[in-house]
């Protein structure tokens, strides 16, 4: 498909149907014993409610998830630094029984490097991309046409370089994100550690990545990039920086697979002055808002994205009830937002307003142990 047909398809976002429940899976962390791997409920997309969660897997610190494009398969990121007795983590692929949404275990493939913290899959289905927090390196795995992984054929494997200036926090590289653009043509990895945006070319036949020119995109020093959203239009992207609590817009070259820096906000309200960072960043479907978790204030910042240039405008704080906000999502309506805050063990649901971008608590909530990863499976 070329470019322009993805960008066509990406802006004319229209929500899906209603009239079914949809599949939500919840990552956690399983340290301390409270979770034991991966959960499972469904949202009613008329309604807000979910159902009572249930364990669909179990599974060493699932931290981050990601669906097979196909909805028949589950990978997790499990954040772990020993694998199979070896330094390094691990992710894991899960078959997805389409009756009950329960999990079983394809395979695991070893990461090459300590804590994957995030993992993304091309839109043909045949690679995942993980980031190594603790390795401060990226690598490629392949995909078989039975969701399993074959790691006798690692595609790629790529070692960061570099430092920031809080000695503590930024010593070496820490990956903390990868994800492809639209059209699978360039890899973004969000570097905690060096305030860089790494950038790929992919090959997806290959699933193989090859250093950009230029190789990256900076932010300000000692801001520490952790989660990296693009705009339905393919022409702009947005970073959350953790350590500044900022966040940070650009111009994106999908011919070039560039950035450019446009601006770059706080996410906290003025005046506040307790300790702080972000954490999950997100667009809504339809272009015209952008989302970012606060770790600390435990609130959504909302920005309002302007049509043309791309940059942002804050528009509030809606606090999500809960202590310790990580990842959120929005569901594939457009129409309900959800929060999963770690250390009140709960995933909050927000009635979220398309025209406005306002976000105004509900009753309804699951109740999961230590979440930190909200994703919806892929309606078909």
């Amino acid at each position: 498909m070329s470019l322009s047909l993805f960008l066509a398809a990406a802006l004319s976002f229209a929500p899906p149907p209603d009239d079914a429940s949809t599949r939500v899976y919840i990552g956690t962390y399983t340290d301390g014993g409270k979770s034991k791997g991966i959960y499972t409920f469904e949202l009613d997309p008329k309604t807000g409610a979910v159902s009572s969660p249930r364990l669909a897997a179990e599974s060493p610190n699932p931290s981050f998830l990601a669906p097979h494009p196909n909805g028949k398969s589950l990978y997790a990121a499990n954040e772990v630094d020993q694998f199979r007795g070896r330094p390094g983590g691990s992710v894991t692929g899960f078959a997805i029984d389409a009756a009950d949404g329960r999990l079983s275990t394809l395979n695991a493939s070893a990461t090459r490097g300590e804590a994957p913290c995030h993992l993304s899959i091309d839109r043909a289905g045949r690679t995942v991309l993980v980031a190594n927090y603790g390795g401060g390196n990226l690598a490629a795995i392949p995909i078989g046409a039975d969701g399993r992984f074959d790691e006798s054929k690692a595609t790629d494997f790529h070692k960061l370089q570099g430092q920031g200036p809080n000695r503590q926090r930024q010593e070496k590289p820490h990956a903390h994100w990868i994800d492809l653009d639209a059209a699978d043509r360039f890899a973004i990895a969000a570097d905690l550690g060096t305030d860089s945006l790494w950038v790929f070319r992919f090959d997806p036949k290959k699933g193989t990545l090859t250093p950009n020119d230029p190789p990256a995109a900076r932010v300000a020093p000692g801001s520490g990039p952790r989660h990296f959203a693009f705009h339905p239009d393919g022409r702009h992207g947005f970073v959350n920086n953790e350590m500044a609590s900022t966040v940070t817009a650009f111009d994106y070259d999908p011919e070039k697979g560039t950035l450019k820096t446009l601006q770059t906000l706080s996410t906290l309200p003025d005046g506040f002055q307790g300790e702080s960072s972000t954490a999950e960043i997100a667009v809504h479907p339809n272009g015209r808002f952008l989302y970012v978790s606060n770790r600390g204030h435990d609130s959504l910042a909302i920005f309002a994205i302007d049509k043309e240039s791309g940059k942002l405008k804050a528009i509030g704080h809606t606090k999500t009830g809960g202590r310790t906000l990580r990842n959120f999502a929005i569901d594939p309506t457009g129409r309900w937002l959800l929060a999963a805050n770690q250390d009140s063990d709960s995933v909050v649901v927000f009635t979220l307003d398309p025209d406005t971008g306002r976000l105004t608590p509900t009753p309804h909530k699951a109740e999961v142990p230590k979440p930190v990863c909200v994703v919806f499976l892929p309606r078909k």
